[in-house]
Parts: structure tokens; C-alpha cells; sequence
């Protein structure tokens, strides 16, 4: 089920793709924030660390009586990142635009890929491995990969207000 879930999530982004240009993908017109394009690097990015967690989780019984913390929890029970701007570690600040359009649509092919495999990898895996979150506790590799779509549908919200935010015809802001 959460390979198709996160197959659909992933549809999304990829089909959004045919709306923008590549100057209104690496435009940024609510000042501080990050353009499309950015977004879609931070997806790209974070979920290359997500993915190489549920393969280590799912290789090996290290931490595998660790446990989630209550905020963890939560999220998971609600298979939903909280209704909030969420500010994320100092390094969210490098994240940089995207090379083209094209760029984006192959990376996005390519996890496609790995949630695939990765799906087969869970199910077949005899390990229950755990790796830590920075915030939230231990996860295993269903937990990441599950954690992997949810982060995927959060930033839907934000891709929202800055899809808003071009259609009004909002200044756009350089990305410095």
C-alpha cells in the first residue's frame, strides 16, 4: 500500500512539473522562502538519505529495540506531517536551485525506481534494524519509507502557497 501511496504522491510532483516554466521553478516570490525548484531539490535530496536509511535498517537487528519518540509517534499514527511550517535544520538554507527541468523530472524517475525496489527490500527483509531520526527517535525501514512519502505530501502544502504566490504575480525575490 505505501508503494502505491507513494507512487501517487510522487505522480503529483512529477505531473506539476509540466506547469512551470524554468524561470517560475527557480523563481522565489515570497521573500525568504524557497522557490519550486528548491523544493523539489530538498525532496530530492532528503529522500536519497531516507532511502539509504530503510536500506540500512532493513540489513542488518542493530538498535532494533530503540523506540520512536511521542512526536514520531504521532506523526506516523496520523501518516501525516503536522499542519505547520516546520523549520528544519540550519542546512535547508544551502539547499540550492536545479540545474534544468529535466534535471528534476530524472531524479524524480529515479526514486520512482527505488520505491519500487525499496518496497520489495521491506518485504522481504528478515531484519528489523533501526536507524535514529534527528528528532523524532529510532525508525525502522518501514518507518522511513513510510516517513519518505509523508515528507513528500507536507511539502505539497508549501509548493501550494508558492503556486499561489506566482499566480498572483508576486515580485519574485533572486535566490541569493
Amino acid at each position: 500500500m505505501i508503494v502505491k501511496d507513494f507512487n501517487d504522491t510522487i505522480a503529483i510532483w512529477t505531473e506539476a512539473l509540466n506547469r512551470y516554466s524554468f524561470a517560475e521553478l527557480t523563481a522565489r516570490p515570497i521573500p525568504g522562502r524557497w522557490s519550486l525548484g528548491q523544493i523539489y531539490m530538498h525532496l530530492i535530496r532528503e529522500s536519497g538519505f531516507f532511502f539509504d536509511q530503510v536500506r540500512i535498517c532493513a540489513s542488518n537487528d542493530e538498535n532494533a529495540d530503540e523506540k520512536m519518540l511521542p512526536g514520531g509517534r504521532e506523526m506516523f499514527l496520523n501518516n501525516s506531517f503536522p499542519d505547520e511550517l516546520i523549520e528544519g535544520p540550519p542546512t535547508n538554507a544551502l539547499v540550492t536551485q536545479p540545474e534544468s527541468k529535466e534535471y528534476l523530472i530524472s531524479r524524480l524517475a529515479d526514486l520512482r525506481s527505488q520505491i519500487e525496489d525499496l518496497g520489495k527490500l521491506i518485504a522481504a527483509s528478515s531484519f528489523n534494524g533501526k536507524t535514529r531520526h534527528p528528532g523524532l527517535g529510532f525508525f525502522s525501514a518501514r518507518d522511513w519509507f513510510q516517513f519518505a512519502e509523508m515528507h513528500f505530501r507536507h511539502h505539497l502544502r508549501q509548493k501550494a502557497r508558492v503556486e499561489k504566490a506566482l499566480a498572483e504575480g508576486s515580485n519574485h525575490f533572486p535566490v541569493k
